[in-house]
């Protein structure tokens, strides 16, 4: 549904598995201001939930999610606020890690960004073979520091590197080699298969899944909400800079950046 006045994320709750779904598939479901309040009420709502079991993050339309809204950010091209917007989306990501219930990522289309960022940061993904992945935010003069920060808690990090470096997409399949996706099948396939992998997780207790999460990323790190302040201030910083402003821009004009001889 394209319409301007529909609801950024549509919500429903089926058996405990609560499906949060990007609905501005126009603007290929970017992580605007609205939208990452939206899923920060919905994730929180999740949290405050004990009948809840799992949640799926999909999107409507041919993108799963482009990642930030250059156009929302180029009209604000202030310090402060690039700062309050990372950190508005470090929050929400952190929310994901902190349920006590899983995250699994729906993904049917493109997904570059703080859209790879999403997958990266949900517990388990399956993606469409048409699927594909990148944190590309070089190509405008921004490097993805945020995207970065579960990007390389998923592949290796040369991989991640050149990744960021290049802005270069990998298909689903690569994506699920390197250990970004847990799975890749036919677009036909994908409730089918997303069906399976929930209902496995249905059969086991809350409680154990509960207290298993927690463990498993407070034994794995025990840095990442630095990882992520760090990341957001380099970000913020980025964006104020001329070349990210110039680069932006001309992603908005659909042109080639002329990058800025400083």
């Amino acid at each position: 549904m394209n319409d301007s006045s529909a609801p950024v994320l549509h919500t429903r709750d089926e058996r405990g598995v609560n499906w949060l779904t990007l609905n501005r598939p126009a603007a290929f479901n970017t992580l605007s201001e609205e939208m990452l309040a939206a899923l920060q009420a919905a994730l929180d709502a999740v949290a405050a939930d004990p009948g809840a079991r799992l949640v799926v993050l999909a999107a409507e339309g041919k993108a799963f999610c482009a990642g930030h809204n250059l156009k929302e950010m180029r009209a604000q091209p202030e310090l402060a606020y690039y700062q309050k917007l990372f950190a508005q989306c470090t929050r929400m990501m952190l929310t994901i890690q902190a349920l006590p219930v899983p995250v699994l990522a729906r993904v049917q289309g493109v997904a570059t960004a703080a859209g790879c960022q999403l997958v990266a940061q949900c517990d388990l993904a399956v993606a469409s073979s048409e699927a594909t992945f990148g944190v590309n935010g070089i190509d405008v003069g921004l490097f993805c520091a945020t995207p970065s920060v579960p990007l390389v808690r998923n592949i290796p990090a040369k991989q991640a590197m050149e990744m960021l470096l290049t802005g270069a997409f990998i298909s689903a399949e690569e994506a699920r080699l390197r250990g970004l996706v847990n799975r890749v099948v036919a677009p036909e396939a994908l409730d089918a298969e997303i069906e399976q992998m929930l209902q496995a997780i249905l059969a086991k207790p809350r409680e154990a899944i509960a207290m298993g999460k927690a463990l498993f990323y407070q034994q794995r790190e025990t840095g990442i909400a630095a990882a992520y302040q760090l990341a957001g201030q380099t970000m913020a910083c980025n964006m104020v800079h001329p070349v990210a402003q110039e680069g932006v821009q001309a992603f908005i004009d659909k042109r080639k950046p002329q990058w800025p001889v400083l």
